[in-house]
C-alpha cells in the first residue's frame, strides 16, 4: 500500500477507482425544489448513507455475536467471532466509495473521503489477520488451560505488532515520512537494550517459564542454590517464593531459568516420606518391621491429617547395619509437602511409646577401644605402683605432667 492517493478534479485517484460523475437527477430535482445548493444536498446524502451503513453494521455485528455465543466452543464460534468486527468498516468503506462515485462532493470532502477509504482498507487488511490469530490462540487456551499464560501475552504482542505496522503504513501513505523517526529509534533502541539488559533477560526468562512451565503456582520447589518455598506468583521480571517461616523470597526469572529445580509438587503433590528408626543389635528385624508398619497403618486408619492409606505404609531394614544399631526406614505416603512435618512428629511419638511397651531398645552410640598389649602392660604396672605407694605415685604423676 505504498501508492499515494492523488487528488484530481473530482477529488479521487485516477486509476484506482473510476472517475466520479455528477449527482443523479433525483438529487438535482430535490435541490431545485428546496432551493438549496446541490453540494449541500450531496453532503446530506453522504451523511445519510454513512448513518445507514453504521446502523446496518451494528445490526450485522449483533447477529454475528449472537451466533458466536450460540455456537460456543465450535468452529462456528470461531467463524462468527472472526466476522463480528468486519461489517462496520466494510460498510463504511462501501458508503464512502459510493459517495465519491455518485455524488458531486466539494473538492475538500472528496479528498477526505479518499483518504478515509485508504485508512479503512489498511485497517481491514492488517487487523483481520491479527484477530484471526488472536481467536485461534484463545481457542487453544480454552482447550488446554495450561497454555493460557502463554497465549495471552502472545496474543497481546501480535495485536501490538499488527497495529504498529498498520499505523506505519497509514502514515507513509498519508505523506508522513518516518525516516528520521526510524533513525532516532534505531540509535535509541541500542542504548535502551544495553541499559535494560538485565531487565530484558528477566523478561524473556519469564516468557520461557510461562511457556515451558517447569513450576506452577502453589508448587513447592527447591533451587540448587538453597532457596525453597511455595510459588505464589510468576511475574515478568521475578518469581515469588513463600518460605515455611512465611517470608517472601524474590528470585529473578533469569536465575530461576538457569537453576536446577526440585519440584516437590510435580508430577503430583503426593509425597513419599521416609522416617529413619534405629534399634539395638540383637532385636528381631521381622518384629521391628511389623511394629513400624502397624504404627503407620493405625495412624492412617485414624485419618490423621496428611497421611494416606494407599499406597500402604512399609518398613525395611535400610540402610541396614550401622556402627552400633540396626537401621530401619519407615515409608509412608503424605498428601503434600507441607503435611510431612506433622506426620513425622506423630509417627515418632507413637514409635517411642510402642517400643517402650514392647521392650525394644534404641541405644546410644557406643564404641569399643582395642589397646596394644604393651600399652596394657604399662598401664597395669603403673596402677600397681600407685597402689603400693600412693604418695610417690601422685608426685610422679605431677612431675610427668
Amino acid at each position: 500500500m505504498d501508492a499515494r492517493l492523488g487528488v484530481k478534479s473530482g477529488g479521487f485517484t485516477r486509476g484506482i477507482f473510476p472517475a466520479p460523475h455528477s449527482s443523479g437527477a433525483p438529487l438535482r430535482d430535490l435541490a431545485h425544489f428546496l432551493t438549496v445548493p446541490l453540494a449541500l444536498v450531496d453532503v446530506a446524502a453522504v451523511l445519510v448513507l454513512l448513518t445507514c451503513a453504521l446502523l446496518i453494521g451494528f445490526g450485522l455485528r449483533g447477529i454475528f455475536r449472537r451466533y458466536a455465543r450460540r455456537l460456543q466452543n465450535t468452529w462456528g464460534d470461531f467463524f462468527f467471532s472472526l466476522l463480528e468486527p468486519l461489517p462496520i468498516p466494510l460498510l463504511i468503506l462501501a458508503a464512502l466509495y459510493t459517495a465519491i462515485e455518485e455524488f458531486n462532493l466539494p473538492r475538500r470532502w472528496d479528498h477526505i473521503a479518499s483518504q478515509a477509504i485508504l485508512v479503512q482498507v489498511i485497517i481491514v487488511l492488517f487487523l483481520f489477520p491479527a484477530r484471526a490469530v488472536h481467536l485461534f490462540l484463545m481457542r487453544m487456551s480454552r482447550k488446554q488451560p495450561q497454555l493460557e499464560r502463554v497465549t495471552q501475552p502472545a496474543s497481546f504482542l501480535i495485536r501490538i505488532l499488527f497495529s504498529t505496522v498498520a499505523i506505519i503504513v497509514v502514515l507513509e501513505n498519508l505523506g508522513v515520512h518516518l525516516t528520521a523517526v526510524w533513525t532516532t529509534l534505531g540509535v535509541g533502541s541500542v542504548a535502551v537494550a544495553l541499559a535494560l539488559q538485565d531487565t530484558l533477560g528477566n523478561f524473556f526468562a519469564g516468557l520461557y517459564i510461562l511457556a515451558d512451565h517447569p513450576v506452577n503456582l502453589n508448587d513447592y520447589i527447591r533451587l540448587d542454590s538453597g532457596q525453597e518455598g511455595f510459588v505464589t506468583r510468576i511475574g515478568w521480571r521475578s518469581t515469588l517464593l513463600r518460605t515455611g517461616q512465611n517470608n517472601m523470597v524474590v528470585v529473578p526469572n533469569s536465575t530461576l531459568a538457569k537453576a536446577v529445580i526440585t519440584n516437590f509438587s510435580f508430577p503430583e503433590e503426593r509425597l513419599l516420606l521416609s522416617v529413619p528408626v534405629s534399634v539395638a543389635y540383637g532385636t528381631d528385624p521381622e518384629r521391628v518391621e511389623k511394629i513400624l508398619s502397624e504404627i503407620a497403618a493405625g495412624l492412617a486408619q485414624e485419618d490423621f491429617n496428611g497421611i494416606l492409606k494407599y499406597p500402604e505404609p512399609s518398613a525395611l531394614l535400610l540402610p541396614g547395619f550401622g556402627a552400633s544399631t540396626l537401621d530401619f526406614t519407615l515409608y509412608v505416603q503424605v498428601r503434600r509437602f507441607s503435611d510431612q512435618g506433622a506426620v513425622q512428629s506423630e509417627l515418632r511419638k507413637r514409635i517411642l511409646a510402642r517400643f517402650a511397651k514392647e521392650g525394644i531398645q534404641m541405644p546410644f552410640p557406643t564404641r569399643a577401644l582395642l589397646l596394644d598389649p604393651a600399652v596394657m602392660e604399662a598401664l597395669r604396672k603403673g596402677a600397681e605402683r600407685v597402689s603400693a605407694d600412693p604418695v610417690s605415685g601422685v608426685v610422679a604423676s605431677k612431675q610427668s605432667e
